[in-house]
């Protein structure tokens, strides 16, 4: 891996955190967050997204391991006051459980 990969991937790396669902909803409520499945990479996917790599993200949605977050899923998330695990890729969010 090349230096500029790795700075981008670590910085992906370090705005990714925990949050409350309930702090995403106005992000929800606007179509800009997206499900992350759990078998993927959150910062690799991130990555993939900011160098947009089409190619990639496509197969991933072709494969339903990315997809907008659905009404039930945010419900869910919020009735067990769920933590999710996000990073901004403006304009998007990812999320993942």
């Amino acid at each position: 891996m090349t230096a500029g990969i790795i700075d981008s991937k670590q910085k992906i790396n370090w705005e990714t955190s925990q949050i409350p669902w309930r702090e995403l909803l106005r992000f929800f409520a606007s179509g800009s967050t997206i499900f992350v499945a759990a078998d993927l990479d959150l910062v690799d996917v991130a990555y993939q997204f900011s160098i947009d790599n089409r190619h990639q993200v496509a197969l991933w949605l072709e494969n339903n391991q990315l997809f907008a977050v659905s009404d039930q899923q945010a419900l869910n998330w919020l009735e067990t006051d769920a933590y999710v695990w996000a990073v901004v890729v403006k304009p998007w969010i990812l999320v993942q459980e």
